[in-house]
């Protein structure tokens, strides 16, 4: 393979720090239970149906376990384990707070998974007294977070990603490879490099050799750090990893003199571009994640207030700068919380919801108002804060000419718009959940012909399908019917507590319950429905149930009156 040196000025100038906190599920929880440190602890996710640790402190790996490990099997090697469910959300949490404090290095951090985090320190090394400084203040940082980091600062995004996980001596699989040699007895490591090597390919280096690579690679020498690394080092697959080894290639330097037409043939395009990427011949860049939008105002009152009008004229003075944050962005709240603190301690709060997204002042003041009742001042409101925790995209409105503008004008606004005020003026009182509407299902069973939805979250329903057959204004579960148990037509039955007689009928019209389904509704079989009219003027909406699962007979379901 060719030495293609890097193009200047894309990676040849570029330093990436690479991050890794391979305990942060598990220290997190030691952060909140600090008497846990000494005691072996362990976080446990399902894969599967499986229950695997998915993070382990240190007292916990000391035992012998390992990441990946069923817990039936650590619980085995270590019974007092302590294991605590995973939390990916509070994880994700965690990681986003690293995240910003990572911006003190470097104003480009990207995420990078679950644990680890991609900082662009192109220009920034300096400001700290050089990469060494800086990256002894990153380990002292997360030292007194009680953090366990592996770093590694490189060329590229690749190389870091390897020199912070496999330089300094073995890799990270928990596998027991003549690779991982550190994780074997002392007494057998010697005899683990013997046994493992293959005639012909590079022979496994020793622990102290692995532990002289620097995880600060100089600029310009991608090749010599990542020579001594083992080819997981690469990100590639545990198959092509496992497909190399097999061809006695266990080391990156390994590859330096083989063909890439031959490794892309046999090991897929996947190797050749994981290793250009760790070389910076193909590029890989880094996307920081953005700034989390954020709408809030606050105002601070020199006196207490309690009166309602005093927290509207304060409301007044928030909505109109929360309203430009909002149109400045695009959005539109959905949601809006007032938080009003009391003088002498304590939060209340009043929050509102809206069937869409708005922007203006006057859209919004009227639903506090409907909310400002019950509100208990105490001895009087000090900070009033609004907060609007849920926006969406709001899409600008098409400007009309003169005339357009006088023709709406004249008319009322539009039903949609009058509607959703409608919805949300109602929904202040009751609740947005319990305002909805149906929407059309595809389903021919009549119970499942529509769907009930929240009507704020929704859009009105377009024109309903025609049926073919008229269905009854009232639908309601079948109810028993006293008739002969027999498919025609009866001419008098009891419903009710009442009898009927038969003055009318159209029918039958047969419909088959859903077989790939196992409705329990629908376990007395195929039905019959008929159109009754019954000596009274009632139109009853029957069926006969040719029984299934369970025994048939005749039911009620409908009234078309």
């Amino acid at each position: 393979m060719s030495d293609a040196a890097p193009r200047p000025g894309r990676s040849a100038n570029r330093r990436i720090l690479s991050l890794w906190f391979p305990r942060l599920a598990a220290e997190r929880l030691l952060r909140a239970e600090p008497s846990l440190a000494d005691t072996p602890l362990a976080v446990v996710g399902e894969t599967g149906g499986l229950r695997q640790i998915t993070s382990l402190t240190a007292a916990a790996s000391a035992r012998g376990l390992g990441r990946g490990q069923a817990l039936a099997e650590a619980v085995t090697l270590c019974p007092d384990l302590i294991t605590r469910p995973a939390e990916p959300e509070r994880e994700a949490q965690t990681l986003a707070a690293l995240r910003r404090w990572a911006g003190k290095f470097s104003p480009w951090v990207a995420e990078e998974g679950a644990e680890a985090l991609l900082i662009d320190l192109t220009g920034c090394a300096h400001l700290f007294g050089g990469e060494e400084a800086l990256f002894a203040q990153v380990l002292q940082d997360c030292a007194d977070l009680g953090l366990t980091v592996a770093a590694g600062i490189a060329d590229t995004a690749g190389a870091a990603w390897a020199l912070a996980r496999y330089a300094g001596g073995g890799g990270v699989a928990r596998g027991r490879s003549g690779d991982a040699i550190d994780q074997e007895a002392r007494a057998t490591r010697s005899r683990a490099e013997k046994r493992h090597w293959v005639k012909g390919g590079a022979a496994p280096v020793p622990r102290g050799a692995a532990g002289g690579v620097a995880r600060i690679s100089p600029p310009g020498g991608l090749r010599q750090s990542l020579g001594p690394l083992p080819l997981a080092a690469l990100r590639l697959s545990p198959d092509t990893t496992a497909g190399l080894a097999r061809l006695g290639l266990r080391r990156i330097g390994d590859l330096w003199g083989m063909p890439r037409a031959g490794l892309a043939r046999r090991f897929g395009q996947d190797l050749v571009r994981r290793l250009d990427q760790a070389l910076g011949i193909e590029p890989e860049p880094i996307s920081p994640a953005g700034a989390p939008l954020h709408f809030a105002m606050r105002l601070s009152l020199p006196e207490p207030i309690g009166l309602e009008a005093d927290i509207l004229a304060g409301l007044d003075r928030l909505l109109p700068p929360l309203c430009a944050k909002l149109r400045a962005q695009g959005r539109g709240a959905r949601r809006l919380r007032l938080e009003m603190t009391r003088a002498e301690g304590g939060i209340e709060r009043v929050e509102i919801g809206l069937a869409r997204p708005a922007d203006r002042p006057e859209n919004l003041r009227p639903l506090f108002e409907l909310k400002l009742d019950g509100v208990d001042a105490g001895f009087g409101f000090d900070t009033l804060r609004l907060v609007a925790p849920v926006t969406e995209p709001l899409h600008g409105v098409e400007h009309k000419g003169g005339w357009a503008v006088s023709e709406a004008a004249r008319g009322d606004r539009p039903a949609g718009q009058a509607l959703d005020d409608l919805v949300s003026r109602i929904g202040a009182r009751v609740g947005l959940d319990r305002i909805t509407r149906e929407h059309p299902a595809d389903s021919h069973i009549p119970e499942k012909t529509s769907a009930t939805q929240a009507a704020a979250y929704t859009a009105p329903a377009p024109d309903w399908p025609a049926h073919p057959r008229p269905r009854p204004l009232t639908l309601f579960r079948p109810e028993p019917i006293t008739a002969p148990d027999t498919p025609e037509l009866p001419v008098s039955f009891r419903w009710r507590g009442r009898v009927f007689e038969t003055q009318a009928a159209q029918g039958p019209e047969r419909i088959a319950p859903e077989w790939w389904l196992d409705d329990p509704n629908w376990r007395s079989g195929v039905r019959d429905y008929w159109r009754v009219v019954t000596d009274g003027g009632q139109r009853l909406w029957l069926f006969y149930a040719h029984g299934g699962a369970i025994s048939g007979g005749w039911f009620a379901q409908g009234d078309f009156c």
